[in-house]
């Protein structure tokens, strides 16, 4: 049976294993640490950008679907708007560090301009439990 969706803050949810490094007008910075074995009750993240410290395994579900994935540390990837659960199911901590988004995405006066600085463009990629990327794991930006 599918959970009912949520829109509970992480740091509600789960206020050990989250911890606030920053938080103002535009930003919410959370550090994210648990144990092999830890487990989130279901919460809601916005638009965010995720900072891996730690090489991790974890299954996330989300209204009756889950998806194992795997992350080294170091790599910074962007984790849009979503609500999920999570499992540790690796034999390391989760340390992650979200940069949560306040704001709406800016667009510019005039479309034809570009942004100023670098942007970009390279596609998700990760590691898939499975030799084949579903389309569901390319959905979650873990392929």
């Amino acid at each position: 049976m599918p959970s009912e969706p949520t829109s509970i803050d992480a740091l509600s949810s789960d206020p050990g294993l989250y911890r606030v490094l920053l938080d103002n007008d535009r930003v919410r910075v959370l550090e994210f640490l648990d144990a092999p074995g830890d487990q989130t009750n279901p919460h809601a993240h916005p638009d965010s950008v995720m900072i891996t410290l730690s090489a991790y395994a974890r299954r996330l579900s989300s209204e009756g679907r889950e998806i194992d994935v795997e992350l080294p540390a170091g790599e910074t990837r962007w984790l849009p708007a979503q609500e999920h659960a999570g499992l540790n199911i690796g034999s390391t901590p989760t340390h992650a560090i979200f940069v949560e988004l306040k704001e709406a995405p800016v667009t510019a006066p005039n479309p034809g301009l570009h942004p100023l600085g670098p942007v970009t463009a390279r596609p998700l990629t990760g590691t898939p439990l499975s030799d084949a990327s579903s389309d569901e794991e390319k959905a979650w930006g873990f392929a």
